[in-house]
């Protein structure tokens, strides 16, 4: 459907962000462009629906403070899921201080999070490749949803994780090679 949010050009809503009078309007573009995008985003790293909405209400709020000062160096989709992926590391931080886990048991938080998620049957192969990805460490399941379901090439990939294309080519094959001996087990 022409002229919807999603159909509008990052340029035109930047302009238009920069213009006191159409700033509004602009934002809330943005938001409807995005936000669907970078809630499945988060809500693969944490898994809660409440998590996720809190965590993208900060994502936006973040977006505002600082889209005046974006200098398009990267494409505004790209910014936008690194401010949201260091929001979610920032707040999986967090649960970790406050639930006193040690690192190297931190993945099990969100996957004993997912048991309790609704429409979830645990002889699915969905819920299998969710376990699978719960398992892996933080910064191969966040490459790997990166890839597999939002299919970011690696070139963006490098610029929203602030890391070079050969490491995550490495951290996607290996996250590939745990989730399907996860699956196959």
């Amino acid at each position: 459907m022409p002229g919807t949010a999603v159909d509008i050009d990052d340029a035109l809503i930047l302009s238009s962000f920069k213009d006191e009078k159409t700033r509004d309007i602009a934002f809330t573009q943005l938001v409807r462009k995005y936000q669907e995008r970078l809630y499945w985003h988060i809500r693969r790293m944490v898994t809660e629906h409440e998590d996720t909405n809190d965590i993208l209400q900060n994502v936006f709020i973040k977006v505002w403070k600082n889209l005046a000062d974006f200098r398009q160096e990267a494409n505004l989709y790209t910014w936008m899921y690194r401010i949201a992926t260091n929001e979610t590391l920032t707040w999986i931080e967090q649960q970790k201080k406050r639930s006193s886990v040690s690192l190297s048991g931190d993945e099990n938080i969100f996957a004993d999070k997912l048991v309790a998620q609704k429409g979830f049957d645990a002889n699915k192969l969905e819920w299998k490749l969710q376990q699978a990805i719960q398992s892996l460490p933080e910064k191969q399941r966040i490459v790997f949803n990166l890839r597999y379901y939002d299919e970011m090439p690696y070139e963006e990939m490098a610029v929203v994780l602030d890391t070079s294309v050969g490491a995550l080519k490495a951290s996607y094959h290996h996250a590939v090679k745990k989730v399907e001996a996860f699956i196959t087990h």
